[in-house]
């Protein structure tokens, strides 16, 4: 049987942007309409090592002649074995042992069934405005936006949430929303999740879609030693930090605190799908046998294109230029800032803009108003924030002091007309 109507995407699935790719190479996009957008998107911080970077084109070409799927709880293949080998040399000490996975939010459920099965503990808290996925668990650990959770409860049982130090929300100083937020999850403990019954902290050094909102040493310090008081795993979120975003390798490593795991994804394999999980082997072998597994997970073409990103991370000096790269798009942004952004913050090449009305509300209008005028100018941005009135400049790695310049001064034009 035969049918004569065409098929489409889904009306839900709505494009931040009017632009169809015909290429793209480095920081730009060439559209199919002719034009050439300077992508400061990164594919939602994925493409780290710039779009179709030559190395980790010719690696994934390479690999696909030989192999391009072995499961790797069937067969072991080399990618694997010499992209555990690499992460040896760059993830946080003591955390030896991996699982791996395809996407961020597979991740993230890996280290909460990990943190369950560990601990013998059912809960978990997360923390105000973090971004963990959208399959059920993860969605059920995010409060970035309800859009991420509502219209198919219930949800996952045993997820409380307390507070991050938000400082711009609450109208506070970095220092008091950190004493409340701290404060709060001692009272949390009090009164709805007892220590004892708390298996983890699942936590992003940098709220990633709850608005681009770094963290600091004093929080993140205060839950390593509530962690280590009640026997609770702490989990480092670097999904969306990890490999070079922030500016260091890690984004903890900004606040000198070391987790008990970390879950990887986006920035890893330069756009092809991998995700996973680092613990201590003590910890890995604490999971419950048959609890760890996948169909595509390690898959030998990701993994190689994985090997060749870190390869370009470490030749190129893509954490270093990120931090350089940083500093001027932070500086940049606050310096062209209008009366419509209340803040601007970041870290590293995580960078957002939040729109705010006269009267101090979220200004949600203004926000996508411009993010829409940049893209019509030439430069791709996303939004983001519980009321998605952050805009955020997302480039690749590779980023030029040049390409900083062209993409300030196309926002600068924004400013001026919304």
């Amino acid at each position: 049987m035969t049918h004569s109507s065409p098929a489409h995407l889904s009306p839900r699935l709505l494009q931040a942007t009017p632009v169809t790719v015909d290429h793209a190479s480095g920081c730009y996009i060439h559209g199919v309409d002719g034009r050439r957008y300077l992508d400061f998107t990164a594919g939602i911080g994925v493409t780290s090592t710039g779009h179709c970077h030559p190395h980790v084109v010719e690696a994934a070409r390479r690999q696909i002649g030989s192999l391009i799927h072995g499961q790797y709880t069937t067969v072991m293949h080399r990618p694997l074995l010499e992209l555990i080998e690499r992460l040896g040399t760059v993830l946080p000490d003591g955390l030896d042992s991996l699982f791996f996975a395809n996407s961020g939010s597979e991740a993230v459920e890996a280290a909460l069934r990990l943190a369950r099965q560990a601990t013998g503990r059912p809960n978990i808290v997360v923390f105000h405005g973090g971004f963990h996925g959208r399959t059920v668990a993860a969605a059920s650990m995010t409060t970035s936006g309800t859009r991420f959770s509502a219209g198919f409860s219930p949800l996952m049982a045993g997820v409380h949430v307390a507070p991050f130090p938000t400082a711009y929300r609450y109208g506070w100083t970095e220092d008091q929303a950190t004493d409340f937020a701290l404060r709060e999850l001692d009272y949390l403990f009090a009164t709805v999740t007892a220590p004892d019954e708390t298996a983890a902290f699942v936590v992003e050094p940098v709220l990633g879609e709850g608005g681009y909102v770094p963290g600091n040493s004093r929080f993140f310090r205060g839950l390593r030693e509530r962690a280590d008081r009640h026997g609770i795993l702490l989990v480092f979120d670097e999904i969306q930090t990890g490999f070079g975003r922030t500016g260091k390798f890690f984004g903890h490593h900004h606040f000198d605190v070391q987790p008990d795991v970390i879950t990887i994804a986006k920035g890893l394999a330069s756009g092809f799908p991998l995700s996973g999980i680092a613990a201590s082997e003590a910890l890995m072998a604490k999971a419950w046998p048959g609890s760890q597994g996948g169909t595509y997970g390690a898959n030998a073409v990701s993994c190689a294109a994985a090997v060749a990103t870190l390869d370009v991370i470490e030749k190129e000096g893509l954490v270093e230029n990120a931090a350089a790269r940083g500093r001027e798009l932070v500086d940049g942004a606050r310096d062209r800032a209008t009366d419509a952004i209340g803040d601007v913050r970041g870290l590293g090449l995580m960078v957002g803009s939040e729109f705010t009305a006269a009267d101090g509300t979220p200004d949600r209008d203004r926000a996508t108003a411009a993010q829409k005028l940049a893209a019509e100018k030439g430069l791709l941005l996303l939004t983001c924030g519980a009321h998605m009135n952050v805009v955020r400049m997302i480039p690749p790695l590779v980023v030029t002091a040049d390409q900083i310049d062209e993409a300030l001064g196309m926002w600068s034009e924004v400013l001026a007309e919304v």
